[in-house]
């Protein structure tokens, strides 16, 4: 008896390949899902980073402000020292002129009675009473040396502006070619009354350093954290009658394809435990209401992500301090164009 024939079911090759169809659609609609939330993300995140680039120029900013704000009350000092000897010798030399035009108001009546051959001798008591008035040789000693001091304090009030116009010049983003020698000349002048009750500042420089590329004002920030945070360090450490001034000094010099930039003092020193968090945002070991822990964190982001440069610190506790910046002298198109 022969078995019955199976008769193929006419819709189950459909029915596969439905399935495989539904299948391959559902993937599609999971990779099409995956995709617009992976865009979504990197959209999220690039936000992000935008918002974080924003704030981290808005820290800067604020921490510059900051800065002037606290050297403020120095720099009106700085100004107004010079401005008050000006003042004084202004009056002195007013004074003495009145005296000299006196003088010579009494000696044109001897001098015309002279040419005229007429009587001379109360003209000449006249006279030599106002010349004992006017005491010429002492104004023939200090009217010198009044103009001179007025001279020398215009000077210095002319570089004290000059000094906080271009420290608070804006570099706009772009890195430009910058003489480091005047940069840190300007740097020590606008916080020249953080230090100078406690320190020298000594300056070096190698003349074979060109202009380096770089953003001005972050830099110059930088600068005025380490000799602010420098001075600071050295008067931990001074003692009336035992030691009553430390010594900065501000290096730049060229070394290789690098500008190398130290600040060194002779303070207090960094515990070795503390060396590896220096960096840290909101780090700092002064005390409450003195220190945000915001400048060594603007520094490194400064040169390390902002100019591709290296930074290191070299501390002996008791010893002092040297902060190494290196900055390379040569910088890629895309992100140096004005260099190039």
């Amino acid at each position: 008896m022969n078995d019955p024939q199976r008769i193929p079911d006419p819709h189950a090759g459909s029915g596969e390949a439905s399935t495989e169809l539904e299948l391959q659609l559902s993937l599609e609609q999971v990779v099409d899902r995956k995709t617009q939330e992976l865009e979504a993300e990197r959209e999220r995140l690039s936000k992000a980073l935008e918002a974080l680039h924003a704030t981290q120029g808005q820290l800067v900013q604020a921490q510059k402000l900051e800065s002037i704000g606290q050297l403020a009350a120095g720099i009106a000092h700085e100004i107004n020292t010079p401005a008050q000897y000006v003042t004084d010798n202004v009056g002195f030399v007013r004074h003495a002129s009145t005296l000299l035009l006196t003088l010579v108001d009494r000696l044109m009546p001897l001098l015309e009675a002279a040419r005229s051959g007429g009587r001379q001798t109360e003209l000449v008591a006249a006279a030599d009473a106002a010349l004992k008035r006017t005491k010429l040789d002492y104004l023939r000693e200090q009217l010198p040396e009044a103009l001179d001091q007025s001279l020398e304090g215009l000077g210095r009030i002319a570089k004290i502006v000059s000094a906080m116009k271009e420290f608070s010049h804006p570099s706009l983003g772009e890195k430009e070619p910058v003489e480091l020698r005047e940069l840190i000349n300007t740097t020590v002048t606008v916080a020249r009354n953080e230090w100078k009750y406690v320190a020298t500042v000594d300056t070096a420089f190698d003349d074979a350093l060109p202009p380096v590329p770089c953003l001005r004002d972050l830099i110059a920030q930088s600068l005025l954290n380490l000799i602010v945070n420098a001075a600071h360090a050295i008067g931990e450490t001074l003692e009336k009658g035992r030691r009553e001034q430390g010594r900065i000094v501000v290096s730049a010099k060229l070394v290789g394809d690098w500008a190398e930039i130290r600040v060194r003092d002779d303070g207090c020193g960094i515990p070795a435990g503390l060396q590896s968090r220096i960096f840290d945002p909101f780090f700092t070991t002064k005390p409450v209401g003195k220190g945000t822990g915001q400048g060594l964190a603007i520094v490194y982001s400064t040169v390390v992500d902002k100019h591709q440069g290296e930074i290191r610190c070299e501390s002996e506790p008791g010893k002092g301090t040297t902060f190494v910046l290196r900055l390379p002298l040569h910088c890629d198109a895309e992100d140096c164009k004005p260099c190039r």
